[in-house]
């Protein structure tokens, strides 16, 4: 099977390379993101979300009263 590779992990004939520097950085740079994403909507839908708020109720004071 194919060689000239690098090294890596072999296991049951299967053999895992390790990841050139760029990958491991930009999945921890998009794993960053997502997380943070994540958080960011929890912050804005939490309350929705776990029935504290109704979503029909808005995020702040846009009523469309008596001015």
């Amino acid at each position: 099977m194919g060689g000239g590779h690098g090294e890596g992990t072999t296991y049951k004939g299967f053999t895992v390379h390790q990841p050139k520097r760029w990958h491991a950085l930009t999945g921890k740079g998009m794993c960053a993101m997502m997380w943070f994403w994540v958080l960011y909507r929890a912050k804005q839908d939490g309350p929705v979300v776990l029935g504290w708020r109704h979503p029909w109720e808005g995020h702040g004071d846009h009523s469309h009263g008596d001015h």
